[in-house]
């Protein structure tokens, strides 16, 4: 006899853009060096906080502002702490590609040097 799966629920929409929200907060791409850890932990750790913020409102038992507020919060503070200000990975390699050094690649915007 053969078993079935029951195929899961999809959530309904609010729900979907408070996870795709949360995972905004916490797919930011990898530093190129360890020199960058420190800028994309500092990035990583503001905004994870501020999703933990968002996924403890809607998961009261009251969720006076409803999820669709949380989401635009989240949203908000995301733009706030972008993951910007260090090279990251793919931004190293796609420099490496176009034919420059590895410390040219992993050098900074700006040409700030570490």
């Amino acid at each position: 006899m053969a078993h079935t799966v029951p195929t899961p629920a999809r959530p309904d929409e609010p729900l979907r853009e408070l996870l795709a929200a949360v995972l905004e907060a916490l797919d930011i791409p990898h530093p190129a060096t360890v020199g960058d850890s420190e800028a994309h932990d500092r990035i990583l750790i503001d905004r994870v906080m501020h999703a933990k913020i968002a996924l403890h409102s809607v998961l009261t038992d009251d969720c006076p502002l409803g999820v669709n507020w949380n989401v635009q919060y989240l949203r908000e503070r995301l733009a706030e702490h972008p993951p910007t200000g260090y090279v990251a990975y793919d931004q190293a390699r796609a420099s490496l590609a176009a034919g420059k050094s590895w410390i040219e690649a992993v050098q900074p915007a700006g040409g700030e040097t570490r």
